[in-house]
C-alpha cells in the first residue's frame, strides 16, 4: 500500500536526521543537566528565556561547523592544519583536551550515582566501572552507522525531560511571560549561571564532532562526496532539529526544576543525583524514575560524543588512520585513545576528584576557548578557497557575530567573577 503525502514527508523528516540530531542531543548530558537544574532551583523560572536565546545562535554555529565538513569532507583539526598555522591548532587542542576528559569523568560519575540511586545495593563506583567498559565495547565493536542508530533512539530518553512538568500543577502565564520577557539580575549568582548555561550550550568540542561526522558521513554517501542544494537542505534540516530539541530539553529542565524545587524552598543542586533526589518527596517515585532514567540515557549517548571528539581531533591533527567505521585492528591508535579518554575520565572517581569542581573547570575552560573557535569557524566558512562558492549566508555571518559577542562577553563575565 502506497503511503500518503503527510507519511512520506515524515519518513523522509526521520530518514535525514542524523549527525545534527545527535550532536544536539548529546549537549543535554548530565553535567549539562544538573546546570539547568540549578538555575531553576536557583532562580526558578527566570532563567527560561535563555532557551530561546541559545537556539538560533547554536543552530547557525553547528550550522556552518556541518557545511565545512559536508564541502571540504575533512574534520575541523584537519581543515585547520592545512590552512592554518599549526600552532593555532595545537594550542586549541592543549586547552579542549583537558576540560572533554573531566566532562567525560563528571558525565561517569554521574551516572553512576545515579545508578546507584536507583538500585542501592552496588556502589556507585561498581557502576561507573562497568558504564566505562559497556562504552568501550560498543564504541569498539559496532561501526559508526550502527551506533549512529543506536544514539538516535537514546534520544528518546530526553522527550522523558519534556514529560515531567506536564506531571505537576503549573502557571502557564507566568512561564509564558518568563520564556519571552527577559529576566536580569546584575549580581554574581545569576550572572554565573547564564555564563554556565552559555558554557553548557555552545561548547568547542560539539563544533569538531559536528564537522566530522558530517564529513565522514560524505564518504560513505552512495551519492559520493560532492553537495548541492538537496544536500544542504537536509542538513540544516538535520541541524535546527537537533538544536530544536537541545533547547526544548534545557527549557523543560528549568520548568521542572523552577517549578517544583524552588517553591520547595530547595535552590542548592549540585549534581545530577541531588536534582533526581529533590524530585522524588515532591513529586512521586514515578518522576523521579523518569528524570533518573533520563540522565543514564543521555550520559550513553553524550560521553561517545565526547570521547569520540576527542579522538578525532587528535587523530586528524597527528595523521592516524581514523574513523568509528574502521575495525580497532584499522586504527589503533584512535580506538586507544577513546580508551584512554574513558579511562582518564573514570578515574577521577578514585582519585576523588570532585565532578562540580571538574564541570567549574571544564566550564572556564569551554568559555575561555569557544569565542576563539567561533572566530575560527566565521573565518574558515567565509574563505572561497576552503568553501569555494558554500560560504556563510548574511543570516549566518550575523548570528554567528552575535554569538561570538556573546560568548567573548560571558568569558570575560566568567573571570571578573572568579578573580
Amino acid at each position: 500500500m502506497k503511503a500518503s503525502p503527510f507519511a512520506s514527508k515524515v519518513l523522509k523528516f526521520f530518514k535525514v536526521l542524523g549527525p545534527g540530531l545527535i550532536t544536539g542531543a548529546s549537549d543535554d548530558d548530565p553535567s549539562g543537566i544538573a546546570t539547568y537544574s540549578q538555575a531553576g532551583a536557583q532562580f526558578g523560572l527566570s532563567t527560561l528565556w535563555t532557551a530561546l536565546l541559545t537556539f538560533p545562535l547554536m543552530a547557525a554555529v553547528q550550522g556552518m561547523c556541518a557545511r565545512i565538513g559536508l564541502v571540504t569532507s575533512c574534520g575541523l583539526a584537519a581543515t585547520l592544519k592545512q590552512y592554518y598555522p599549526k600552532w593555532l591548532l595545537y594550542t586549541v587542542l592543549l586547552f579542549s583536551f583537558p576540560a572533554i576528559t573531566l566532562n567525560i569523568g563528571a558525565d561517569i560519575q554521574g551516572m553512576g550515582a545515579v545508578a546507584h540511586m536507583i538500585f542501592p545495593e552496588i556502589p556507585a563506583a561498581a557502576y561507573s566501572v562497568f558504564i566505562t567498559v559497556i562504552l568501550i565495547y560498543i564504541i569498539i565493536k559496532y561501526p559508526y552507522q550502527k551506533i549512529a542508530n543506536i544514539l538516535k533512539w537514546l534520544c528518546l530518553s530526553l522527550l522523558l525531560y519534556i514529560i515531567v512538568p506536564f506531571m505537576v500543577k503549573q502557571n502557564w502565564l507566568s512561564i509564558a511571560t518568563k520564556t519571552f520577557v527577559p529576566t536580569l539580575k546584575f549580581n554574581k549568582e545569576f550572572l554565573s549561571i547564564i555564563v554556565a548555561i552559555l558554557g553548557t550550550t555552545i561548547s568547542p568540542y560539539l563544533f569538531f564532532w559536528q564537522t566530522t561526522m558530517e564529513a565522514e558521513g560524505q564518504t560513505h554517501s552512495s551519492k559520493g562526496i560532492f553537495v548541492d542544494k538537496e544536500i544542504l537542505t537536509e542538513m540544516k534540516t538535520d541541524v535546527n532539529s537537533g538544536m530544536l530539541l537541545s533547547n526544548l530539553v534545557m527549557f523543560f529542565m528549568i520548568l521542572t526544576a523552577g517549578s517544583v524545587l524552588f517553591p520547595a524552598g530547595i535552590h542548592s543542586i549540585n549534581t545530577v543525583d541531588e536534582a533526581a533526589k529533590a524530585l522524588e518527596p515532591l513529586t512521586g517515585k514515578l518522576t523521579y524514575l523518569i528524570f533518573a532514567t533520563g540522565i543514564l540515557g543521555t550520559g550513553m549517548l553524550a560521553i561517545p560524543v565526547l570521547a569520540g571528539a576527542q579522538s578525532y581531533m587528535l587523530a586528524e591533527t597527528l595523521g592516524w588512520n581514523e574513523g568509528l567505521d574502521k575495525k580497532f585492528t584499522q586504527a589503533k591508535p584512535f580506538y586507544i585513545s577513546i580508551i584512554i579518554s574513558l579511562v582518564v575520565g573514570l578515574s577521577l572517581d578514585f582519585f576523588g576528584i570532585s565532578p562540580i569542581k571538574a564541570l567549574l573547570f571544564t566550564a572556564i575552560v569551554y568559555g575561555l576557548t569557544a569565542p576563539v573557535m567561533i572566530a575560527i569557524i566565521m573565518h574558515v566558512g567565509n574563505n572561497k578557497k576552503i568553501m569555494k562558492e558554500y560560504t556563510n549566508s548574511r543570516l549566518s555571518n550575523v548570528l554567528g557575530v552575535i554569538t561570538l559577542m556573546l560568548m567573548t562577553a560571558a568569558g570575560i563575565g566568567l573571570l571578573y567573577l572568579l578573580f
